[in-house]
């Protein structure tokens, strides 16, 4: 199957919310299709092969990220729990801090502000106030600083950091650095050699195509065992198949991080989304996603839109957000939805969203219905 065939969304659908929830691309649809019509025929007979497609996955996430090793990746429910297990398994002492911003989407929050308990603090950076963001973090740090956690993209106006600058700073200074990439990976080339991140954690419903449910979790190897683990099960000890052995422990890879059976639903849809990011090439589709993104954005200049997402390409990945000069954001997104232009309010305007596949003259016919839109709500 050509890439061309793999999306087949209705002509009539505007789909500019990758940034949210992405759809499945067709051998996705397909894969989940054939797992369920083979559980339902032979019921878990093939079931090492569903744990080969799941080997399969953990594969392509080590390669997406530039993991050493498949065992390296944990499969978290969702990037919520990966930051979770993060956030609560770090052995924190009253006093410590947290470097963060402000704007960050609430699981990128609330982690870090639950530890407050426990004597930690959470110090954030206003992302408004600042002209050097990673400058601003690094200048929060001081000697109690344990962590910087971040993420990649920021969710709602689409600022991309320079994680190089923050890693680098963190290994010079001996701070733990946690980095949310789920409005990144799958959009844009990522490598842990370069960003020198201890954390990565990302979901895959959203630039990776696949569903809800399933996320990388990846601790660097030097550190697995200094995090507390705070759930436990039959699937995270070292010797997992053999059940009727009674001395136990973890399991010394990242499994130790996965407490139950897994996913493999999702594993199936996840593996196929990866097969195609591979097929395509994450640069080829880093340049498509940034030739879609400019062609908004001269669009909005074009029409007197205010830009909400910053101009320079590299502070950027695939997020657009603007607003409409004296229209009240809300009453715009509510009309776009219902002429089936599907994007997201956000950072105080219109978040459009678009992947690589994503139809140029979708963009345009989008566009239009902002500026029909506008016209009618202004009038």
């Amino acid at each position: 199957m050509s890439t061309a065939d793999e999306f087949t969304l209705d002509p009539t659908l505007c789909h500019l919310n990758h940034a949210a929830v992405a759809p499945w691309p067709n051998r996705a649809a397909a894969a989940v299709a054939r797992f369920a019509a083979e559980n339902a025929r032979l019921g878990s007979l093939h079931y090492p092969d569903w744990l080969a497609t799941e080997q399969r996955l953990r594969e392509r996430l080590a390669r997406l990220i530039g993991a050493a090793a498949p065992l390296d990746i944990a499969l978290a429910k969702n990037t919520s729990e990966a930051l979770s297990i993060i956030a609560q398994g770090v052995t924190w002492h009253p006093g410590d801090e947290i470097v963060g911003i402000l704007q960050e989407f609430p699981s990128n929050r609330v982690v870090w502000e639950a530890l407050a308990g426990q004597g930690v603090r959470w110090l954030a950076l206003d992302l408004d106030t600042s002209r050097d963001p990673e400058g601003d973090l690094m200048g929060l740090c001081g000697p109690r600083t344990r962590m910087i956690a971040v993420s990649w993209v920021q969710y709602a106006r689409g600022l991309r950091l320079d994680l190089e600058r923050l890693g680098a700073f963190c290994h010079a200074n001996d701070i733990l650095f946690c980095v949310d990439g789920i409005q990144g990976l799958g959009a844009l080339p990522f490598a842990l050699s370069r960003t020198q991140a201890d954390f990565l954690v990302a979901d895959g419903h959203k630039w990776m195509l696949g569903p809800e449910g399933l996320a990388l979790l990846y601790v660097h190897p030097r550190l697995r065992e200094t995090l507390e683990l705070r759930q436990f099960g039959w699937h995270m000890l070292e010797h997992a198949s053999d059940y009727d052995r009674r001395a136990w422990q973890p399991a010394a890879d990242a499994r130790r991080f996965e407490c139950g059976s897994p996913n493999l639903l999702g594993v199936h849809a996840l593996e196929a989304s990866l097969s195609l990011i591979e097929e395509v090439g994450i640069s080829d589709i880093h340049h498509a996603i940034e030739t879609r993104v400019t062609h908004l954005i001269e669009a909005i200049d074009r029409h007197g839109f205010e830009l909400l997402t910053p101009r320079d390409s590299t502070r950027r990945a695939g997020i657009l957000t603007f607003r409409v000069p004296d229209l009240d954001s809300g009453r715009l997104h509510a009309e776009l939805i219902k002429r089936r232009v599907l994007c997201a309010q956000r950072g105080g305007g219109i978040r459009f969203s678009p992947h690589y596949y994503t139809p140029i003259e979708r963009l345009d016919q989008a566009l239009a219905q902002v500026l029909d839109c506008a016209h009618r709500l202004g009038e």
